[in-house]
This record gives structure tokens, C-alpha cells and sequence, in this order.
């Protein structure tokens, strides 16, 4: 596990928009086809942005998935695929066979069978990144701590029907799916996330803190800035 500390948000996203595009483009010269699971939220809406086609990049030749998914409406400002249209998706022409984004609401199939549909899109080799946010609960993706869910070793994806952060409903990856992955990234941001870095580094279970249990198989990375990282032992 690596440990990088910035002194801002905005320090940390350029520096991660940075290393990702030096992964992409290291994957794409070795004539591999990148595979990226993508997150939503704040600090992860400032990396998006600053995603550019000068980097080396070719960001329409990746191919996208989702760590987790509100299950609203197609378009819902909530949605995480959404963001990350506006942030980069769109304006780097990505096509849209690339964009692997999850069922939503009205989509005519239940949560359980959309979840199900998610998973046979999921690619039989490992991810090369997958980013994952970090709730102040110490919550990845949709898995929090004390849910079943947490506990799946079988299905890849699953649904959330209780969320305890708005909306409740919700698919997600499972253990099985983030951990086949290359290299985790870990993008945290806010002295509201401090508490929860420090429990999941200190070895307790994926029902205290889920973060605790994704890992990659050759690189686990935790991005912060200086705000998350303050309850971390000096």
C-alpha cells in the first residue's frame, strides 16, 4: 500500500488526472485496450475536469465502467455516469459503446436482474484502475458498513434497496468485482473523510469500514490531501 499526501484537493486531482493519464497511455503503447472503473463525487468531478486530449491519452479508445450506481432515472442529476459525462466522457468524444453505465430506474428490469445484467458486462480480465471514493462512514462504492452486502463473494453485482445516504436504492460492485483490478486508487478529499481513512488503514473489518477490504492486485494507492489524511499516525 502507497500512501500519497497533497496539500489540497486541488493538488491531489491534478496529480491523479496526471498519473492516470500516464497509465492509460503506458496500457495503450503496450497495444492493451484500458479498462477503468470510475467514481462519482466532489474530488473525483475536480480529476474529470482536468482529463484533457493533450495528456497522451487516447481517452475514446478506454473503455468505462461504475463502482456503483444511483438507481434513478436515465439522465438524474444523481447519477454517477452523469458526472462523468459532463466532467469528461462527452467532451473527450468517448462513444457510447464504450461506456459501460449501470441499468437505471424505469429500465424495465428489477433491481436484482439489473444487477445481474451489470455483471455480464463486466470484463473477464482484471481492471487496470479502478478509483474508488471514500464516504465518511468509511463506505466504498455502495458497500456500508454493517450491510449484507459487504459479505458477497458470489455475485459481482448486487442491489442496495436501504442506502443510509440518499438516494436508497442503489447497484453496485461487490468485493469479487472491485479486487479484480490491477491497481486500486483510493481519491480522498475533506477533513470529514479523516476519521474514516485512518480506521480503514488500521486493520479494522469491512463491517467497521469497507474501504478496508479493496485492494489491487499489484498497487493499492491512497490519494489524499492533507485534510483527509490527519488522523493518519504521524
Amino acid at each position: 500500500m502507497t500512501i500519497r499526501i497533497f496539500d489540497s484537493g486541488d493538488d491531489l486531482a491534478l496529480a491523479v488526472s496526471r498519473q492516470l493519464a500516464a497509465r492509460v497511455q503506458s496500457i495503450q503503447l503496450a497495444g492493451r485496450t484500458p479498462r477503468l472503473v470510475l467514481t462519482g463525487g466532489s474530488i473525483a468531478t475536480k480529476i474529470y475536469g482536468r482529463l484533457s486530449a493533450e495528456s497522451g491519452a487516447r481517452w475514446s479508445a478506454a473503455h468505462y465502467w461504475w463502482g456503483d450506481e444511483r438507481f434513478v432515472p436515465e439522465g438524474h442529476e444523481d447519477r454517477n455516469d452523469r458526472q462523468a459525462r459532463e466532467g469528461f466522457l462527452d467532451r473527450l468524444a468517448v462513444p457510447d459503446d464504450h461506456i459501460h453505465a449501470m441499468p437505471a430506474h424505469g429500465c424495465e428490469l428489477s433491481m436484482a436482474d439489473a444487477a445481474d445484467a451489470y455483471a455480464e458486462e463486466l470484463p473477464e480480465e482484471a481492471f487496470d484502475v479502478v478509483l474508488l471514493g471514500v464516504g465518511p462512514d468509511a463506505h466504498i462504492a455502495s458497500l456500508f458498513p454493517g450491510h449484507p452486502q459487504v459479505h458477497e463473494q458470489e455475485r459481482l453485482a448486487v442491489e442496495v434497496l436501504d442506502s443510509p445516504k440518499p438516494p436508497p436504492q442503489r447497484i453496485t460492485l461487490t468485493y469479487p468485482a472491485l479486487n479484480h483490478t490491477r491497481a486500486t486508487w483510493f481519491v480522498v478529499s475533506g477533513a470529514d473523510k479523516a476519521e474514516a481513512v485512518a480506521k480503514a488503514m488500521s486493520g479494522v473489518s469491512i463491517d467497521e469500514a469497507p474501504a478496508a477490504g479493496a485492494r489491487g492486485i499489484e498497487e493499492t494507492v491512497w490519494f489524499l490531501d492533507s485534510a483527509a489524511a490527519a488522523k493518519l499516525p504521524r
